[in-house]
């Protein structure tokens, strides 16, 4: 009788047990997958708020530059072993809606974000990104340089291997500068812009991040680069310096989406509702205050105000991929 009731007993929470799991879509030991080009400073950051947030989850980050991030979406479809993609430009965004890979986020309130950041019943705004020529004021004094005042003049044999920029073809952030000057000059002449500024660059970077770090070596002298990670290492002791031409800062939004059919997994909505109810706002204070949201204006140390921003129009995924058809490095 007693050996009766405790094989009762487990089977009984054994089937209690299942029933939680069906219930939630998600146990304590299930794992998040989020496919990200976000920059490193921001995935050790979202990695210790998630962990906060989630302990009984095991979220992985998976960095995937800009252009493979799209691509291995595109190609995994919903059958990826990603759940959450975050911080893809909006020109893949809507490449992978249209393909059908994202969740519908109809349910999510879009009336809090600035109405120019809303694109889609598929993505939402995670960040708007914007670019700035940024240079070390250290390194500019030991090759007895002056501080550049145009595009122009970064074509100057002086600068010969002291400038970086990110390739377009694996980084949104080098794609937006080819964008704006596009835009600026007319393709023509941005193409043959960047053909002499090729003379001058030391290494077209896979990562938007790589310019700003290629200054912080001193690598470089002068790079094309995010102005929230410029800012970010003013604010800690670094010699850069923030400057915009006469064209302006070109700029960018990036989204945040599920994976079609990962939303119903409750552990992938509930990390998801975190990064877009709660994260958003921590990410735009600390890192991102270009503005987003209506009701919500953030200010860093040493952010430029005021920006004058670059033309970034006809940003669709067909003017990219027939852009980056002429990029030839």
């Amino acid at each position: 009788m007693k050996n009766n009731f405790k094989k009762f007993t487990a089977i009984l929470l054994a089937i209690i047990l299942v029933s939680a799991v069906a219930l939630t879509g998600c146990s304590s030991k299930e794992s998040v997958l989020i496919y990200t080009s976000v920059e490193d400073y921001v995935i050790e950051d979202m990695n210790a708020r998630l962990s906060e947030q989630f302990p009984n989850y095991n979220i992985t980050i998976e960095y995937v530059s800009t252009g493979s991030h799209a691509a291995k979406l595109l190609t995994e479809g919903v059958d990826s072993e990603c759940d959450i993609t975050y911080d893809l430009e909006y020109a893949y965004m809507e490449q992978l809606a249209q393909a059908g890979v994202l969740a519908d986020l109809s349910s999510y309130d879009t009336s809090i974000y600035e109405p120019d950041t809303v694109a889609s019943k598929n993505y939402l705004v995670q960040c708007r990104v914007g670019g700035a020529i940024i240079v070390n004021t250290e390194v500019l004094k030991e090759k007895n340089l002056p501080e550049p005042t145009s595009y122009e003049d970064l074509l100057k044999p002086e600068y010969k291997d002291l400038v970086s920029m990110a390739n377009p073809k694996s980084s949104g952030t080098g794609y937006m500068f080819y964008k704006s000057l596009v835009n600026a000059w007319g393709e023509e002449k941005a193409l043959a812009y960047f053909d002499s500024l090729t003379n001058n660059i030391l290494q077209y970077t896979s990562s938007g991040s790589g310019p700003v770090n290629a200054l912080l070596q001193k690598e470089v002298a002068v790079g094309f680069g995010m102005t929230s990670h410029a800012v970010t290492q003013i604010n800690e002791g670094s010699p850069l310096k923030v400057l915009f031409f006469e064209e302006g800062s070109p700029f960018t939004m990036y989204g945040q989406s599920m994976v079609k059919g990962k939303d119903e997994r409750t552990c992938v909505k509930e990390v998801f509702d975190f990064l877009v109810k709660t994260y958003s706002y921590e990410l735009n204070e600390k890192f991102f205050p270009e503005k987003m949201f209506k009701d919500k204006t953030f200010a860093v140390e040493n952010y430029p105000e005021n920006i004058v921003y670059s033309d970034m129009s006809n940003n669709t995924i067909a003017e990219k991929e027939a852009l980056l058809g002429k990029w030839k490095y």
